[in-house]
Parts: structure tokens; sequence; C-alpha cells
């Protein structure tokens, strides 16, 4: 049976700490910060980056660099016969396709799995890309179970100010104005590769009515699920940790038989839509 190791990058909310444990391997995602570079988990810390951030800092999102990821490829393939890297979304970012493109000198060594996934849900993919090593499977095998698996997730975010969306062009001007004139918060969908408008609630109250509603909804149609019980429910916040912990109580009301985790939002999504975000997800578990 041949050893693989199982490698994914920092916006999977897999800490260095939890990945040394579970047996695991994270690359950090490096960040520009007023032009300096930050490697996440490394040297910026989720408070620090939180701070730089309501300090009205330049921010910008960059892919892994490529040496670095060569260089934790050879490493590991000195320990292990084959590597499974699961990355960021390729929807989100276009450090999936340059990985697959670099995968090719290894004659199937390196498997790059594109299961379009991010934050709770990619971790997710991480731990059963472990569970499926563990259970023999080749790394060709694992990205093949993980990519026809992938849209079986959804992520369901409320955004709780429009000025982020605004700086990254993903919204005008006059549509944040607007929105914050009317104390909008928008409900925002990730499913594959999209990450979509969803819905438009006025109160934080509205908006968990609405994602916990949409959940409910992907799992009773999407996966024939109604009750759940194959259903991974997790949530994620941005620097909004009291408010994740009510909405998380209000979850388990409605599935009271669910070990729901929640995780800080990956600091690539939180560069885009700033602090104060509450996220729900629903994933179909995996027959191993």
């Amino acid at each position: 049976m041949s050893r693989v190791a199982i490698l994914t990058d920092s916006n999977s909310g897999i800490s260095q700490e939890e990945a040394k444990e579970k047996g695991l391997y994270v690359l950090p995602t490096p960040f520009y910060i007023n032009d300096e570079i930050f490697y996440e988990g490394v040297d910026l810390t989720v408070e620090e980056f939180f701070a730089k951030q309501a300090a009205g800092a330049d921010m910008k999102t960059s892919m892994p660099v490529v040496g670095d990821l060569i260089d934790r490829w050879e490493s590991l393939l000195e320990e292990y016969d084959e590597i499974v890297y699961i990355p960021l979304s390729s929807g989100l970012s276009g450090s999936c396709n340059t990985a697959m493109m670099m995968a090719e000198d290894y004659d199937g060594k390196v498997q790059v799995v594109n299961n379009q996934r991010i934050s709770v849900t990619m971790k997710i993919s991480v731990y059963d890309a472990k569970r499926l090593a563990d259970a023999g499977k080749s790394a060709a095998e694992i990205k093949e179970i993980l990519e026809d698996t992938k849209f079986e997730s959804t992520i369901y975010i409320m955004v709780d100010t429009l000025e982020y969306l605004k700086k990254g062009g993903r919204i005008t001007p006059a549509a944040a104005a607007i929105g914050s004139m009317l104390k909008i918060k928008p409900v925002l969908q990730i499913r594959g590769e999209k990450l979509d408008s969803f819905a438009k609630a006025r109160t934080i109250k509205q908006a968990k009515q609405i994602m916990m509603d949409a959940i409910a909804k992907d799992m009773a149609e999407e996966w024939n699920d109604p009750t759940g019980e194959n259903t991974i429910i997790a949530m994620a916040h941005t620097q909004n940790e009291e408010e994740i912990l009510k909405f998380k109580e209000e979850a388990l009301e409605r599935w009271p038989n669910h070990d729901i985790f929640v995780d800080p939002l990956s600091l690539v999504v939180s560069t885009h839509i700033g602090p104060g975000a509450l996220a729900i997800t629903c994933t179909k578990k995996l027959d191993i």
C-alpha cells in the first residue's frame, strides 16, 4: 500500500498545530498588507489580520508562492509515495490551476484536487481525504472521489458590512450606499466555484432564518436527506464569536442530533467581506 500525504492550504482553517496532531500538512496562505508579505498562521494571526483591516490597511490576497509549493512537495515525497493536494477553490483563486499544471511534472505522484471548496467545507474534504488514505485509497482514487462529490456542499454567509464588498469591486459604491442606508444584510451562497448573491435580509435574525431554511432545503431536495442524518452541519464567522455561538444554539434546536463545529472563516474570504459575518454550511457525509 502506498503512503499518501494529505496537503492543504490555510484557507481550510486547519492550523499548523491541528495539522501536526492529525497527521496532515498545511501550506500557509500569503497576504500582502501595505505591500508587506505575511503568512497566515505563521506570522499573521486572525486578531492581527482584523486589527490591520479595521485600521484601513491595503490588503491583497495572494496565491501560495510556487517555490514554496514545490519545496513542500519535494520534501513530502522523500517520506511518502504520493501526495493529495487540496487547495482553495479554483473559482476563488488561480492557485488550483497553477498547482495542476505543476503537478504534470510529477508522473501522477502529486494529485491536485479541485473540489471547489473553502473554509469549513474544505476542512471536511481534507479530513475525508485522510480517512480515504488511511483506508488504503491511492492519491488518484482520492482525487476522483472528492471531485465527484464537490457539489454536495453549500455555504451561506451573512455579510455584516458592505464596505469590503465595495472595496473589492464586488458591488458598486451606489449599491453599497443604498444597502448601508437600508441596513441590508446580504446573504451570499458558495456552491462549487461560484460566490453568488442569495438573499437580502434586514436583520441578523431574518438572515439566520433564511440561511437555516436554505440548508434545510438543500438537505431535503439536493441530497434527499430531510432529517440531516447523513449531512454535516458546520458554522463559521469573521470576528463574531458571541453571535455565532448563539446561532449554533438556534441550529441545534432545529437539528438536535448534530455535532456542529464552528471555525473562523478563511482570511481570504474575510478580506472580501470584513468582520461580523456569520456562515452556516451543509455537506453530505462521504460514505467511506
